[in-house]
């Protein structure tokens, strides 16, 4: 009885472990099932905002793995051969910082007023600066060196104190302030005039047909060819690239009565400008963000190299970024990113028509250095800006604007005011007829296909998750 009791026990304890096997099995089958099937609504729920799985809000599936990256972040690589170029060093700063206003303390007095204040504020923002470099977090990026990207920020923020400082002057004012930077600048110029003469091919002058052509190759063409390299490594994105660039193109058209700096001949617009320039451009920045792309990122420590040609790789490779990012704007996944989407294009084009109408309103050449150090700051901050704008709407884990992305919208929309404030009189010049019945009926066709595409017959493209994008 004992035996068969046991047994008994034994068959019943068998049976169940069978049981829970099978129930496991069936229970990864059915995970693997999971696994492999389609959740992707069909299409008669694909634009269905009623339900409660498509929030137009933040999505489930952003495009870049940002929980990845932020653990990148934190295992960010140094050997111990390098810990001493990656420290911040504050007290170091400090001391240099007290020695050198100690020896400005102990220094003669001078008595030229002029002179004193324009060292006093040179020192006040160097100061400034070397404060924020020092004490301000890192931004996104990391190479060559945080504290690069931490120093163009404070000169960011430089930058918007100075033009608040401009805009509360007057347009003469103003000028003369530009004359302690040069003396030079303040003083009245000439715009340049790209139109009148369009022939490709001047009969007229048979010792030179193509004097138009040469005319037309002066420093806006490898400012055109180089900015636009950097600007679709900015936007990361070939057709937001060609939709700025046309757009630009049609806004010279459009201003062309304001300044004379736009009246180009047709072929200066869509060829040279345009395709050849800007093209080029875009062409070059694309195959620069394939190899980024598709490039391994994996770091060694530069004394760990053994050849002479990896530490120089090595050092060259400190130039480019740490990890790099694919920018997927997805701008017909929802209405509130095509409304981001939209913004965006319009800031990179007020930036760009800033440029124009600042030398223009206070008496800047074209050529001079000033214009060349505000574009090249310009890229930086935008670099950040649009990183911060990518992770903010794709990241649902982010819900603050970033800080360089925030300055930067405060920069150019700080510069359209002081435009609007001392051109008025040129900003104010009635605008063609012709001019205003095309933008408004671009205007129209704009609104009327958005309400389309998202309302009446709704279009949304299912690209993955994120801020404003449905999942």
């Amino acid at each position: 009885m004992r035996h068969s009791r046991r047994m008994m026990e034994s068959e019943k304890m068998e049976s169940a472990e069978r049981r829970r096997v099978e129930g496991g099995q069936e229970g990864e089958k059915e995970d693997e099932f999971d696994l492999l099937r389609d959740d992707t609504p069909g299409p008669e729920f694909a634009n269905d905002l009623s339900r409660s799985d498509s929030s137009p809000i933040i999505g489930n599936s952003p495009m870049h793995d940002w929980e990845s990256e932020k653990t990148t972040e934190k295992e960010f690589f140094d050997d111990g051969t390098m810990t001493y170029f990656w420290r911040a060093h504050t007290l170091t700063t400090l001391v240099f910082m007290i020695c050198f206003l100690l020896y400005e303390a102990l220094s003669p007095p001078d008595e030229d007023m002029v002179d004193n204040t324009k060292r006093g504020i040179v020192a006040s923002l160097s100061a400034f600066i070397l404060l924020g470099v020092t004490v301000t977090p890192d931004g996104p990026f990391k190479r060559p060196h945080p504290a690069i990207w931490r120093l163009t920020f404070i000169i960011s923020i430089v930058y918007e104190l100075g033009l608040i400082f401009v805009l509360y002057q007057s347009a003469s004012g103003a000028r003369q302030l530009l004359k302690h930077i040069d003396p030079k600048l303040g003083e009245p110029m000439e715009e340049k005039d790209y139109g009148g003469n369009c022939h490709l091919y001047d009969h007229e002058r048979p010792d030179d047909p193509f004097h138009n052509i040469k005319d037309k190759l002066d420093l806006f063409v490898p400012l055109h060819f180089f900015g636009w390299w950097m600007k679709t490594l900015l936007l990361r994105d070939w057709w937001l690239c060609w939709v700025v660039s046309v757009m630009f193109e049609l806004l010279e058209y459009t201003l062309e009565h304001q300044l004379p700096n736009f009246s180009e001949c047709w072929w200066d617009h869509w060829i040279m400008d345009a395709l050849v320039c800007n093209g080029l451009g875009i062409y070059c920045g694309l195959q620069s963000l394939k190899y980024f792309s598709m490039k391994i990122y994996h770091w060694r420590g530069l004394w760990n190299i053994p050849t002479y040609r990896g530490k120089l790789r090595r050092i060259i490779a400190q130039f480019g970024p740490y990890v790099w990012v694919d920018y997927d704007w997805k701008p017909l996944s929802s209405l509130g990113r095509w409304f981001s989407v939209l913004a965006i294009i319009a800031m990179f084009l007020i930036t760009e028509l800033n440029t124009f109408y600042l030398k223009f309103v206070l008496w800047v050449e074209p050529g001079h250095w000033v214009n060349l150090v505000r574009l090249i700051f310009i890229l930086p901050w935008g670099a950040v800006a649009l990183r911060e704008v990518f992770q903010f709407l794709d990241d649902p884990d982010v819900t603050k604007f970033g800080r360089q992305s925030w300055l930067f919208l405060s920069i150019v929309c700080t510069e359209l005011l002081i435009v609007i404030k001392f051109g008025w009189d040129t900003v104010t010049i009635p605008f063609p007829r012709h001019v205003i019945s095309m933008w408004l009926g671009f205007l129209v066709l704009l609104v009327l296909w958005t309400v389309w595409n998202f309302y009446i017959n709704p279009h949304t493209f299912n690209t993955g998750g994120g801020r404003w994008c449905r999942s």
